[in-house]
């Protein structure tokens, strides 16, 4: 056998040895990438967990808003990818108590009841104006002491946070804005950063955070700022009183 012959003999396996490592890093990778996304999610292989919205009040019959649909498609999505299983729920229809299994409530709070009950209980430093009779201030947020109003079309807020009643319970995930175009844009923002959530706040961690939606009229969910982390005061605030008003109304 010919030095040619062999050299090319032992290209072609240090090739396929070289495919076969650059394979199997890559498959370890993307294993361990799916393990983190289950942990974060609390979504591990075969789970069950449920997507909870409201219908769309301007309609007569069982509805989603559009934008609220596409929220609650690009979550499918995630539950898919964890393997796990999901079932979509109306808000006003009686579950269970979180922690058993993963949760995720879309909406506005105002007439979400099953997200009115979980901010009366996790955020109590949130309060959501109701608005008087003309809708004036409808859905203003005041967290800390700071008041954040709707412009709608223009700038709208909404907060996304990962909660946990204790240890070892699943967690319940909230994307509760001041209009549906802003439901949308919180989960997509959960969805994309992701491992940087995981990584700041830990696999297991609680967080609430404050988005700010810019020009949603030109630009739908597309544009969108973090106004800020509003994780202490809001879940350890005193703003329960006016969020119980929303249980007693809505």
């Amino acid at each position: 056998m010919s030095d040619t012959v062999q050299d090319l003999i032992a290209s072609g396996a240090a090739l396929i040895v070289g495919v076969a490592l650059g394979w199997a890093v890559h498959a370890a990778a993307g294993r361990r990438g799916r393990a983190r996304e289950q942990r974060f999610f609390g979504l591990p292989e075969g789970s069950e967990c449920v997507l909870v919205t409201h219908r769309d009040s301007a309609t007569a019959h069982w509805s989603i808003p559009r934008h609220d649909a596409l929220a609650l498609l690009g979550l499918a999505s995630v539950v898919e990818n964890c393997g796990a299983h999901a079932e979509v729920a109306p808000h006003d229809t009686g579950l269970q108590g979180f922690g058993a299994r993963t949760e995720f409530c879309v909406g506005d709070p105002i007439a979400h009841r099953r997200l009115s009950a979980h901010m009366a209980n996790l955020l109590p430093g949130v309060t959501v104006d109701q608005g008087d009779e003309s809708g004036a201030n409808r859905g203003a947020f005041t967290i800390g002491g700071t008041e954040y109003r709707p412009e709608p079309g223009a700038v709208e807020h909404v907060l996304v946070a990962r909660l946990t009643a204790g240890d070892g319970g699943r967690p319940v995930f909230l994307a509760a804005g001041q209009r549906p175009v802003t439901h949308r844009a919180a989960v997509r923002h959960l969805v994309r950063n992701r491992a940087k959530l995981a990584r700041k706040y830990g696999a297991q961690g609680s967080f609430c955070l404050l988005l700010k939606v810019i020009n949603s009229q030109a630009y739908g969910p597309d544009v969108v700022e973090l106004v800020a982390d509003v994780t202490k005061p809001a879940t350890t605030g005193s703003g329960r009183a006016a969020t119980k008003t929303l249980l007693k109304e809505g």
